[in-house]
């Protein structure tokens, strides 16, 4: 799973590790008149997206669809550029570690580094890539044994074939027995007892010593055995992508701290890239816009004011699908270590009228306010996971900090032993919705007595943020992977995890949460899931918002790219198969 800020982006590095992303803008201070538009109305979303000139609503995707403008390749060109935003780029480039564990990362590694499965916009489908995985078998329940047969092509751009060493050297860095390593979870690593090598170099056993499902979740990707060691794994990828240690159909071009160019892999074994050149340039939400509009980008986040702008411009088409991420605000009880400050925080904040200013203006309106972190209210099995006296009251939140001993002092806060309860609230995007909520807390906040106070910094110092801890409450999103969401549930929840951005947990909550990778039955394991998320919440570090759909501006006939459920990252860059990227023929 893949953490994000309310604009962030992480990414999963096992099927189902949560990836971090920083909350991104979705809505404005404004309402955009979708009526205005001079096109004509649609009752269906296509494929390849909507006019940006369409009148009328958009029309609600439908769940599970692709919108990416899906493509066979023989009707894509050979050639040509892509230029694309992304929020960051490094400094840490190895996938496995905290720091590295975000959607942006988890975007460029898809151009160069393995992705061993394949998903279906839906979930359903869970399928090994053929370019590196000719066959995957569990052989049997007990122990549990897993045999994967790796692509006799597949090799590492340094000519090294990908062979069972590297999967041995991902188990290493992730099984947390050595803690010279900093992985971004252990979750399934640390249940396995052995890799070893199969009748072949190019055959993989794995060999479980506790059961772990689902197993897809584990080796979605792989660490090359160059890096094994705890200090490369660490230090090694500081700024250096390692291209001569990829393995994907592009290959690093060109690479500085605000802009990363992708080309053609000559040493690719797979179908060739359709792209001559495919370069990221790291901008703020803000500038998204001014640079689709005057075509420096071809694709950028639609917002409401972006939506605005796009009316206006010819040959552009508006992608938009229901997202996997959920947005949170995660509060870090090592700098807001009491409780009843937590719960006050809590029941001060009204998520409905934040999940309000994060959709005005886009034309969208939500199915129900999230009450998991990490499973979307569309998925089979979805409970309201809050306990019951979160709910919004600024009253309330007075009653508990009354009754924690807080008293209200004349400058209107709540203060204990000389203390104002005060805490900041971080951001890392100046876009005008960013700035519309983070007023809104605050004013939130100084209506139940607790000061909050606004600390805007740069997207690019997100990754350093959160590996570091100095943050009090940040607008993070929790995006997967995959479509095991609940697999991750130990890596935002358990009290060891090094992931745990809340720093909350207990040593019995571990054990139900650990337990749930024992289940192979998914709706019995969603089922406990719920039943270990509502005790976390208990600890009130965890503020479930808003469920943001994917919506893109797009340069009228790019194919294979756009938001596609389970088969794209949150940025609606596609997970695998990028090399099927281009321009409609």
């Amino acid at each position: 799973m893949r953490i994000t800020t309310a604009a962030v982006r992480l990414a999963a590095i096992v099927a189902s590790m949560a990836t971090i992303v920083a909350l991104a803008a979705c809505g404005g201070n404004g309402s955009t008149n979708a009526a205005n538009g001079t096109g004509a109305a649609v009752s269906e979303e296509p494929s390849a997206g909507v006019p940006s000139n369409y009148s009328g609503s958009f029309p609600k995707p439908v769940q599970g669809k692709a919108y990416n403008n899906t493509l066979a390749r023989d009707k894509v060109k050979d050639g040509g550029t892509l230029n694309l935003a992304i929020g960051e780029i490094g400094p840490d480039w190895n996938r496995f570690t905290i720091a590295g564990n975000t959607t942006s990362m988890a975007d460029l590694w898809a151009f160069y580094m393995p992705q061993l499965y394949t998903y279906s916009p839906d979930g359903g489908d869970v399928e090994p890539n053929a370019d590196y995985l000719t066959k995957v078998e569990q052989t049997s329940d007990s122990p549990e044994t897993i045999v994967y047969t790796l692509n006799g092509k597949a090799a590492w751009n340094d000519g090294t074939p990908i062979d069972y060493t590297a999967f041995v050297s991902t188990w290493k860095a992730m099984s947390g027995a050595d803690p010279a390593y900093s992985p971004s979870t252990t979750d399934g690593y640390s249940n396995i007892a052995s890799v070893e090598r199969g009748a072949t170099d190019k055959e993989v056993k794995v060999t479980f010593k506790t059961p772990f499902y689902p197993y897809q979740t584990l080796f979605s990707s792989l660490l090359p055995p160059q890096s094994a060691s705890a200090d490369v794994f660490t230090n090694g990828w500081q700024k250096n992508p390692h291209s001569e240690w990829g393995a994907g159909p592009y290959k690093i071009g060109s690479l500085d701290d605000s802009q990363v160019t992708f080309v053609p892999n000559e040493k690719w074994w797979g179908n060739k890239a359709k792209l001559d050149k495919i370069t990221f340039r790291q901008m703020e939400d803000a500038a998204q816009a001014n640079a689709f509009q005057n075509g420096e980008i071809d694709v950028a986040a639609a917002g409401a004011n972006l939506l605005k702008t796009v009316k206006d411009m010819s040959g552009v088409q508006l992608r938009r699908s229901y997202g996997t991420s959920v947005s949170t605000y995660t509060i870090n009880a090592k700098n807001v270590p009491d409780v009843a400050v937590r719960k006050a925080i809590v029941q001060a904040i009204d998520r409905q009228s934040l999940a309000n200013i994060s959709y005005a203006g886009i034309d969208w309106t939500p199915d129900a306010l999230p009450g998991s972190a990490l499973i979307p209210t569309f998925r089979a099995g979805y409970e309201d996971n809050m306990p019951t006296d979160a709910a919004f009251s600024a009253d309330n939140a007075k009653k508990t900090l009354e009754a924690a001993g807080y008293t209200m002092g004349s400058d209107g806060y709540y203060a204990k032993d000389g203390q104002t309860v005060s805490v900041k609230y971080t951001t890392f995007s100046d876009a005008a919705t960013t700035k519309a909520i983070a007023n809104a807390i605050i004013k939130m906040g100084k209506d139940a007595g607790i000061r909050i106070e606004g600390d805007i910094r740069a997207s690019n110092d997100f990754s350093t943020t959160l590996s570091t801890g100095d943050f009090q409450i940040v607008g993070l999103g929790y995006a997967s992977g995959d479509p095991f969401n609940y697999v991750s549930a130990c890596q935002v929840y358990c009290s060891t995890s090094q992931a745990n951005l809340s720093f909350t947990g207990s040593a019995e909550n571990d054990e139900r949460l650990k337990a749930l990778t024992a289940t192979k039955d998914q709706a019995e394991a969603i089922r406990n899931f719920n039943e270990a998320e509502k005790k976390a919440q208990e600890q009130y570090a965890q503020i479930p918002y808003a469920a943001p759909p994917i919506t893109l501006a797009v340069k009228e006939g790019l194919a294979n790219f756009g938001p596609a459920g389970f088969s794209s990252s949150s940025d609606g860059i596609p997970l695998f198969h990028t090399e099927d990227i281009g321009w409609q023929a």
